[in-house]
């Protein structure tokens, strides 16, 4: 009889061990493609960074635009009003500097195509002549 409790005394270690790691806390922090632990702050300049280069590459493709350098402006707190809101970035404003910047149907063009893109307002888009 002994070897029988012996062994379910076994077992209810195991479970309760098993329960114990299930119970243990998640880390909400994500991993970057080196194996790399980085914080939700870090999460979202690369987000920043990803929408740059996505925008960029967008408008070097646009007739008349040429080449282009992009920087976003952010605010990290969620607004379920922002277009763009995944992960806590909200664009709150964007600067561009274009070779075609000095053509006022360029500008416009881009202040709109970023307009309809991160909903943000015409005064919050700034179109520089690159030099």
């Amino acid at each position: 009889m002994s070897g029988i409790g012996r062994k379910q005394w076994i077992v209810w270690l195991l479970l309760g061990l098993l329960l114990a790691v299930a119970a243990l806390p998640v880390s909400h922090k994500k991993q970057k493609d080196d194996g790399m632990l980085f914080t939700e702050t870090e999460t979202a300049d690369v987000q920043k960074t990803e929408l740059e280069e996505k925008l960029e590459a967008l408008l070097e493709n646009v007739e008349g635009v040429g080449k282009v350098q992009v920087m976003i402006m952010t605010d990290e707190k969620k607004d379920s009003q922002g277009f763009y809101d995944s992960g806590g970035v909200k664009v709150t404003g964007v600067l561009i500097s274009a070779e075609g910047g000095d053509n006022s149907v360029v500008v416009r063009d881009i202040q709109q195509a970023v307009m309809a893109l991160f909903q943000v307002e015409a005064h919050k888009i700034k179109v520089m002549k690159m030099k």
